[in-house]
This record gives C-alpha cells, sequence and structure tokens, in this order.
C-alpha cells in the first residue's frame, strides 16, 4: 500500500503527515516506557523486524502503490496502536530511504494507512475476541491489513476522483478497492495465519525470559 514518492499532490501530503503526527507523538511517549525493560525490548525488535520484512514484499497493484502484507498485527496485539503507529513509522522512513519502496513526501499518508488507522481497527478486533487467543490474533492480523487498503484506496480516490462529485470520489474508490481486493484479500489470510505462529513461538520465549529475570 506505499503511495510512492511524488505520487500525491501537495495539499494532500500535507494533509496527511497533519492527521499522523498527533498519533506519533503519543507513540513515542508511551513506546519511551517500553525501552528499558529487556523482555519489551525483545518484543519491539521482533515487532518491527516483522513490520520490515513483511510489508517489504511488495506486488505491483494500483497506480502510484502496490499491495503487500503490513505486519501490523503482531505488534499491535503486543503493543497497542500507539507504539505501533511509531514502529510503522520508523519502517516506512528507512524503506523509502534504503529500498526506494514509498516516499518521503507520501510518509504522512502511508504511516496514517498501515501505521494507524489499520492498526487501530486491528487492535479493535482483537479486544474484541480476546478470550480466544488464536481467533483473536488472526483476526486482528487480517483486519490491520485489510483496513490499511481500505484507507489507502480512500485517500487515492480523495486526490484522484474520478470527476469533482461526490460520487465521482465513491466511483474512483470502489475501483481502488476492487483492484486491491484481488491480491490483498489472499495476502492478508496469509499474513494472518503467520502472525499466529509468530506470536505463540514469541510468547513462549518472552513468558521464559521474564521468569528468568524475576
Amino acid at each position: 500500500m506505499h503511495i510512492m514518492e511524488g505520487f500525491l499532490p501537495p495539499e494532500w501530503c500535507a494533509l496527511w503527515f497533519a492527521f499522523s503526527m498527533p498519533f506519533l507523538i503519543y507513540g513515542a511517549v508511551k513506546l519511551k516506557s517500553k525501552i528499558a525493560n529487556r523482555s519489551d525490548k525483545v518484543l519491539l525488535a521482533v515487532s518491527v523486524g516483522f513490520i520490515f520484512v513483511l510489508s517489504a514484499m511488495k506486488i505491483p497493484s494500483v497506480t502510484g502503490s502496490c499491495s503487500h502484507p503490513t505486519g501490523t498485527g503482531i505488534a499491535v496485539v503486543f503493543f497497542g496502536p500507539a507504539i505501533t503507529a511509531v514502529l510503522s513509522a520508523i519502517v516506512l522512513l528507512y524503506q523509502a530511504l534504503l529500498l526506494a519502496h514509498g516516499g518521503i513526501t507520501t510518509l504522512g499518508a502511508n504511516i496514517m494507512a498501515m501505521g494507524i488507522f489499520g492498526p487501530f481497527l486491528g487492535w479493535i478486533a482483537y479486544k474484541a475476541l480476546k478470550k480466544r487467543q488464536r481467533v483473536a490474533v488472526f483476526t486482528a492480523a487480517f483486519v490491520a491489513d485489510i483496513a490499511t487498503y481500505v484507507l489507502t484506496s480512500l485517500q487515492l480516490a480523495l486526490a484522484f476522483p474520478a470527476n469533482p462529485t461526490f460520487y465521482g470520489f465513491l466511483d474512483s474508490a470502489t475501483r481502488f478497492l476492487a483492484i486491491f481486493a484481488i491480491t490483498q484479500l489472499p495476502i492478508a489470510m496469509i499474513e494472518a495465519i503467520i502472525a499466529v505462529a509468530i506470536f505463540e513461538q514469541v510468547a513462549s520465549r518472552v513468558v521464559a525470559l521474564r521468569v528468568s529475570e524475576s
């Protein structure tokens, strides 16, 4: 879903930056309290690595964007949406600078979609199903992935409506969503399965680490 460098008009780039900044500031404050704890450091490293690796596996999709797993499901289960926003922002910045994946001008839009909106809805899904752990993790990863692409479709439709009316926006959004769905639905399913497997492995090891520290 990384929207490429220079693809969005400047006013939309500025708007998405402005929307994303309060979430990042709040997430940075929460992240600071986690860094001192050894087991949380392990989880942070796993979470940011998972986001980086999965979201770098891009498949060409909508013009100016691409399809790929987001990897944010694990982070939002461990740390919630605020810290996930910061981890995603770090990943997106590195990918823009080192992999030419996404862009600096479109960073705010990409953070809003992959780091904020998607994880927030995934977190809500996780909280709703928390009593059934595997189902909750699976659903969180799936929802976070799909919601990311829903917002990216809306971002593209707002910037490039079929015509300057509300129906033109809806027409463009429907087209973007339909194209993304071809690749993203199976990708989201696979990502959710991987997220459950990774979560169970990491959670068991972190429990062992915390026992050894106590």
